[in-house]
């Protein structure tokens, strides 16, 4: 079902919890990138909704759209949001044996994993910004992907998608965390619950090479190094390669300037491209984007 003036499409499914819980997901799809508030007055839920069930709300979208649907839902037995990292987080609670903040599993996804591919490289190299184009390219064709964000240095897809007059450093600084000694092994935990759901996990884990990073690497399966300095990416096969023992993707020599030169594909791909800076990052190189899409697979599903 499509409601606001076709920019929001709503599905609605049945499952349980692998402990007994009954649920129904209300699954949301943008079907386009961009949806303004003024929306919220178009929309119409779909019919079937049981309201003496509790509904999970499964999707991408602004935070003021979940806020509507939690109030519209408010006659059902009880609401969640999925995270996917953790699973189906209750918000809203009228039933006994349901509680706020009750995380529910969902029962699909079961125990295999999928791809992780960790992004890595030394600073200033571009990570977040190819990061973020990668995802934004893969994710029209498909939708069951994710971009983690493994570090504490504020920055996110919300400060490369901000109005060119508003500056995302400002934004960096409030948000900016600290390494703790929890940090890496919660990171690892929530990637490898991301690839029991998506069809792959992007991970973005910051610019050192870090023995803490241990627990990252152990998530993961392959890596890609983008970095501004090519003495340093040795250092970077070393990590992920020799000691994690993850499968290389390829290697991206970044550049501020305008270019995309492929030096070798065999082993493994390696191609100096740029620039890599917000609102002026270039495309993903087609030789790259190809080596990525060989780890999904050859039909995406938006939900498992």
């Amino acid at each position: 079902m499509t409601t606001a003036a076709n920019s929001i499409e709503f599905s609605l499914s049945r499952g349980q919890s692998p402990d007994g819980v009954d649920y129904q997901i209300l699954g949301i799809t943008l079907s386009q990138q961009i949806i303004s508030p003024e929306d919220l007055g178009t929309i119409e839920l779909p019919r079937g909704i049981d309201t003496r069930m509790g509904v999970i709300l499964d999707g991408r979208g602004p935070i003021w759209l979940y806020g509507y649907l939690i109030h519209e839902l408010h006659p059902t037995a009880w609401v969640a949001c999925h995270d996917p990292r953790l699973g189906a987080v209750v918000v809203a609670t009228h039933v006994k044996g349901v509680a706020v903040g009750q995380v529910i599993r969902l029962g699909s996804g079961g125990d295999r994993l999928h791809p992780a591919l960790m992004v890595v490289g030394p600073p200033d190299s571009g990570k977040s910004v190819f990061s973020h184009r990668l995802f934004q390219t893969l994710l029209s064709s498909y939708p069951n992907i994710y971009l983690q964000r493994a570090n504490w240095d504020g920055e996110g897809n919300y400060t490369l998608e901000l109005p060119p007059d508003l500056d995302p450093e400002v934004f960096k600084a409030a948000n900016k965390g600290q390494l703790t000694d929890s940090f890496f092994p919660y990171h690892s935990g929530a990637i490898l619950s991301l690839r029991r759901q998506k069809d792959l996990t992007i991970v973005d884990v910051g610019g050192m090479v870090q023995p803490e990073k241990q627990p990252i690497l152990e998530a993961c399966s392959h890596y890609l190094v983008i970095s501004s300095q090519p003495e340093e990416v040795e250092r970077w096969h070393e990590f992920c390669g020799d000691r994690g023992n993850l499968t290389p993707v390829a290697v991206i020599y970044s550049t501020l300037e305008e270019c995309e030169d492929i030096h070798q594909e065999y082993p493994v791909l390696e191609v100096t491209c740029g620039p890599w800076i917000r609102g002026k990052a270039c495309s993903v190189p087609d030789p790259v984007l190809a080596e990525i899409q060989k780890l999904l697979p050859s039909t995406s599903q938006s939900n498992r």
